[in-house]
């Protein structure tokens, strides 16, 4: 039912290749057709493939941070850090101090957050400790956490001016 693939084997190399050109070409050429079409039929643009998502930049426990961060990447914090930090995913380690305003889409809080947090999504695990207010889309928030502040629920907690909920306005068109 399979077999070993000979385009590998060292064996083969000078070997006629007859049958196995056939099988190992196919698969190579596949990939780059399907890549440089665009659904127009002209072919001229070459789509590229999905990158892969590079790892979080890691902030070690013995590195101190004075100054605000900003990255569309993920950070993972587990030394301190006093200033402001916008990221994609952002985790707070369990070592970790922030003094300062956190924005992300994803929030992530094992350690100490003294300041507001702004997420589409926070999550306060058991170990948190959060001094200050949280604005968010959706939360959960783990038994044991501690938290010191208010919590406010927004549609677009990322953008500062946004409201809370806001009431739908009379289409003046109808």
């Amino acid at each position: 039912m399979f077999s070993k693939s000979k385009i590998n084997d060292p064996a083969s190399k000078g070997a006629d290749t007859s049958h196995s050109s056939a099988t190992s070409t196919a698969p190579q050429t596949a990939p780059s057709s399907a890549a440089t079409s665009t659904g127009s039929g002209q072919g001229d643009y070459k789509a590229s493939a999905p990158k892969a998502k590079p790892p979080a930049s890691v902030l070690s426990a013995d590195l101190h941070v004075t100054g605000n961060m900003k990255t569309t990447g993920d950070i993972q914090v587990e030394g301190t850090v006093e200033g402001d930090i916008r990221a994609h995913l952002l985790t707070i380690g369990e070592s970790a101090t922030i003094k300062g305003e956190v924005v992300a889409d994803d929030v992530v809080i094992n350690g100490r957050i003294v300041g507001r947090v702004r997420g589409l999504k926070v999550r306060l695990t058991s170990t948190a400790r959060v001094e200050g207010d949280i604005i968010h889309k959706t939360i959960a928030i783990e038994s044991g956490a501690h938290f010191e502040g208010s919590v406010q629920r927004q549609d677009d907690p990322l953008n500062p001016g946004a409201k809370s909920a806001p009431a739908q306005k009379p289409n003046p068109a109808s």
